[in-house]
C-alpha cells in the first residue's frame, strides 16, 4: 500500500501566537482578573480556617475541656450525669451534645419536608405542566430563594407556630417542629432549582424512544426521566442539606432555643449550632473558655460542611458511573 501523500498527514494545531497574532490585552486583563479573583476566594477559605482554628484550638491543651464538651457530667442539681448546655451561671456548663441534637433534628425534619416537595415541584414544571404555566411557576417557586432568612423566620414564628399549635395542640409554641417548616421554606426553592435543571438536560431522544415503544407519560418520567438525572437530584439534595445546616435567623427566631436533649420529640424546643453561635457570640469576653467553645462549634460547622462537599462528590460521582454502565 502506497504511503499517504505528505499534506494528508494530520500536524499539530498551530497556535495563534505562531501564525503572528497576539492576544488582545483586553481579554489578558480579564484572564489575569479572573486568576486573581481564584486566588482571592482560595485565600479568603484559607483565612477563615486559619481564623476560626487559631480561636478555638487551645481547648485541645486545655485540661477536662474536651471530656466536658462532649460526655455526659455530674452537674449539681441533676441526680445522673447528663448532657447540658447553660453557659450563664455559678457554674458555667458548656457541653455542646444538646446543640448537635437540636441541629440533627431541625435538618432531618427539615429535609423530610424539603425534599420530596421540591424533586415534586421540579418534576411537575419540567415534564409535567403546560409550556404557560411553566413560565409562571418555575420563577415564582424560584423567587422563594431571594426571601430573607429574617423574612421567613418571621413568618414562621407568627404564621406557621399558630397553625401548628391550633392543629396539634402544642404545649410550647415554638419548637423544632415550627423550625423544621419554616426552614423547609427557604430549602425547597434550592433543591427545585438544582432538580429542575437536572430534569429538563435529559436526552429529549430518551423519553421519545420510551414513547414510542408505548410507554405512559408518567411512566416515562418514573422510570427513564428521573433515573437519568438521579445525579443531579442527588446533587440538589446535598446542597439543601447544607442549606439548612447552616441556615441561623428561622432557628434562632422559631425553634424556642431551649437546649432540650429530645432527638425523637419533634415538638420539643431545640436549639441548633447556628443559633447558639449568632446569640451569644457578642456577649462573651473574648479569650474566655465559653469564647472559644462558640469558635469549636463553628469549626465543627465547617468540617461538617467539608465532609458533605466530599459525600455529595463521591455519589455523584457513583451514580454517574452507574447510569453510564447501565446506558452501555
Amino acid at each position: 500500500m502506497s504511503e499517504p501523500h505528505e499534506s494528508t498527514r494530520s500536524s499539530p494545531p498551530v497556535a495563534p501566537r505562531d501564525l503572528g497574532f497576539r492576544t488582545p490585552l483586553a481579554h489578558r486583563v480579564v484572564e489575569r482578573a479572573i486568576a486573581i479573583v481564584a486566588v482571592g476566594a482560595l485565600a479568603a477559605l484559607f483565612a477563615i480556617v486559619v481564623f476560626v482554628a487559631r480561636e478555638a484550638l487551645p481547648l485541645l491543651w486545655e485540661s477536662g475541656s474536651l471530656g466536658d464538651l462532649f460526655a455526659p457530667r455530674r452537674w449539681a442539681g441533676y441526680d445522673a450525669p447528663a448532657f447540658v448546655w447553660q453557659p450563664v451561671g455559678a457554674v458555667p456548663k458548656l457541653n455542646v451534645v444538646p446543640l448537635l441534637v437540636g441541629t440533627l433534628k431541625v435538618t432531618v425534619m427539615a429535609m423530610l419536608v424539603s425534599a420530596p416537595l421540591g424533586i415534586a415541584c421540579a418534576i411537575y414544571v419540567a415534564k409535567l405542566a403546560p409550556r404557560g404555566l411553566r413560565a409562571w411557576l418555575k420563577p415564582a417557586i424560584e423567587l422563594l430563594a431571594a426571601v430573607p432568612g429574617v423574612v421567613l423566620g418571621f413568618f414562621a414564628l407568627v404564621a406557621i407556630s399558630d397553625g401548628v399549635e391550633s392543629v396539634l395542640g402544642l404545649t410550647y409554641r415554638l419548637n423544632g417542629l415550627v423550625a423544621a417548616l419554616g426552614l423547609a421554606l427557604a430549602v425547597v426553592p434550592v433543591i427545585f432549582t438544582i432538580a429542575e435543571d437536572a430534569l429538563s438536560s435529559v436526552p429529549r431522544a430518551l423519553e421519545e424512544a420510551a414513547l414510542a415503544l408505548g410507554a405512559r407519560r408518567w411512566q416515562v418520567v418514573m422510570r427513564v426521566v428521573v433515573p437519568a438525572a438521579l445525579p443531579g437530584l442527588a446533587a440538589a439534595v446535598l446542597l439543601g442539606l447544607g442549606r439548612a445546616i447552616g441556615e441561623t435567623m428561622i432557628v434562632l427566631m422559631a425553634s424556642g432555643n431551649a437546649a432540650v436533649l429530645r432527638l425523637f420529640d419533634p415538638t420539643s424546643s431545640a436549639r441548633t449550632v447556628t443559633a447558639t453561635i449568632a446569640g451569644e457570640l457578642g456577649e462573651v469576653a473574648q479569650g474566655e473558655r465559653h469564647w472559644r467553645v462558640l469558635f469549636l462549634l463553628g469549626l465543627l460547622l465547617l468540617a461538617l460542611t467539608w465532609g458533605l462537599q466530599r459525600l455529595g462528590a463521591f455519589v455523584i460521582a457513583r451514580l454517574r458511573r452507574r447510569w453510564s454502565a447501565e446506558k452501555a
